[in-house]
């Protein structure tokens, strides 16, 4: 910074003030420069951080996609099954007594037996809600029945049993649900 020319009318404590204000001026642009400084300081800070939280967050969700992906990985294969089983159970069903179809019944009930503890292996559970309150996120009403033996809303009969896979509905059950019997008039 040039120093202002001396006067020579000036004495020594009109120099010694000149030096004060020159310096005092030196002082609060490098007081202003620090404090934008600072503040730019602080906003980058802060951009860091939100850039970390939200890299942080997408780490999680990315986390938990995976493993949902790996747990449900199965959902639509057993969707494809479901009907498959259901066809085991009513030919059962069907067979009903006969001597001559006793082995071919016995052949069909292992499969079936082995084809559920398969499906139990991998995380597929039954919903057989029979007497439980009629819920239309796991049941699917096929007709209203009248019961004296029932509650009013609940399932009387199940036409098809649901299906859980790891606790998530991969089919809701068929149901009857039960209504109070019509009053005699």
């Amino acid at each position: 910074m040039k120093q202002p020319a001396a006067d020579p009318a000036a004495g020594p404590a009109d120099e010694a003030d000149t030096e004060i204000l020159v310096g005092r001026e030196e002082f609060d642009t490098l007081q202003r420069d620090l404090d934008q400084a600072l503040a730019k300081a602080d906003e980058h800070w802060k951009l860091y951080l939100g850039a970390h939280a939200e890299m942080e967050n997408l780490r999680k969700r990315t986390e938990r996609d995976v493993q949902n992906a790996h747990k449900f990985a199965l959902e639509r294969f057993f969707g494809e099954l479901l009907p498959v089983r259901d066809s085991l159970e009513m030919g059962l069903a069907a067979a009903g007594g006969d001597v001559e179809v006793a082995k071919l019944r016995e052949g069909v009930e292992l499969t079936l037996k082995q084809l559920a503890l398969a499906m139990e292996k991998f995380g597929l559970r039954e919903v057989n809600p029979v007497g439980a309150k009629f819920d239309p996120s796991e049941h699917e009403a096929m007709a209203m029945v009248p019961s004296d033996r029932a509650e009013p809303n609940t399932v009387a009969q199940v036409v098809q049993k649901g299906y859980l896979l790891n606790d998530r509905l991969v089919r809701p059950a068929k149901v009857l649900v039960a209504q109070a019997p019509p009053k005699p008039a």
